[in-house]
């Protein structure tokens, strides 16, 4: 696959490590719902550049793959008839190998699910590969547009590609751990934490990732922040009166300043204000 001179050259990716800032509140529609949240992520400017001169790729010499070289491992089984019902809708117009995977058995030689091992090595259900990448992968040249073809469909039909895409490609980069904390009193509640899904979510093959975009400034150039622009997705994972909140802190810790900035996002805004000033010179 030959490289596309437009690409631009990443700028370095920011450290793993460095300060966040976390809000905590119970969830209006459950007081045994502790929620965390990174504020450092939610007001970071990071945004999808897939498609763009800024989307390096996970492998260095499939930058047109973006994240979707390695296919999507399913989380349960609701997750799988998700996608059941994704695929179903897809068309030969929709998708490019429409003919190499829309068999009636998802698993089977004309399907679209292989299994295989999950990130611990015990059996998982994943997205079949076919010529490299993700067999729901349209690639470039491709006319309905290159890209996820169940994302594509999705927005072209008016609905949220959260409800037919594969749970891990709908919530990357937004990592959601939930844990059942038990209190002195012996009270347990669950706890749910919000924050960036960075390499190490991966494990240790997170590390050899080419590129990887939520620590890369070339990706955190959005026009909103994360609590705006992942909206849907929010809402999916910790409800509507949960989100509202997320919001409300958002917007007030906006006004006072955050103490922890997101340095990929300090590294863009810089950068850009640099631009600015040669530009105005």
């Amino acid at each position: 696959m030959s490289a596309d001179p437009r690409r631009q050259a990443p700028a370095p990716e920011a450290a793993l490590d460095f300060p966040r800032e976390w809000y905590e509140f119970f969830d209006p529609a459950d007081p045994e719902h502790l929620i965390s949240v990174d504020l450092t992520w939610m007001l970071s400017r990071w945004t999808c550049v897939f498609g763009t001169p800024a989307c390096q790729g996970i492998i260095a010499d499939r930058a047109s793959d973006g994240c979707c070289t390695h296919g999507a491992y399913l989380t349960d089984d609701d997750d799988r008839e998700r996608l059941a019902a994704g695929a179903a809708m897809l068309t030969a117009d929709d998708w490019e190998f429409h003919a190499e995977g829309s068999a009636d058995d998802p698993l089977g030689p004309g399907g679209y699910l292989e299994e295989n091992e999950d990130l611990e090595g015990e059996p998982a259900l994943k997205t079949r590969l076919h010529d490299g990448a993700c067999i729901f992968l349209n690639r470039p040249g491709f006319p309905a547009g290159q890209g996820c073809s169940l994302h594509g469909m999705a927005l072209r039909k008016g609905i949220e590609p959260l409800t037919v895409k594969p749970d891990v490609c709908w919530q990357l980069p937004m990592r959601r751990e939930q844990d059942w904390v038990t209190r002195p009193d012996g009270s347990e509640i669950l706890k749910t934490t919000l924050t960036e899904f960075d390499r190490r979510g991966w494990g240790e093959g997170g590390h050899d990732l080419d590129w990887y975009c939520s620590g890369s400034p070339d990706a955190h150039i959005g026009a909103t922040q994360v609590f705006e622009s992942y909206r849907p997705e929010l809402v999916e994972l910790v409800g509507e009166p949960a989100y509202e909140v997320i919001a409300d802190v958002c917007r007030r810790r906006n006004g006072l300043g955050l103490l922890a900035v997101h340095p990929a996002t300090a590294a863009a805004t810089s950068r850009r204000d640099t631009d600015l000033k040669y530009e105005q010179m």
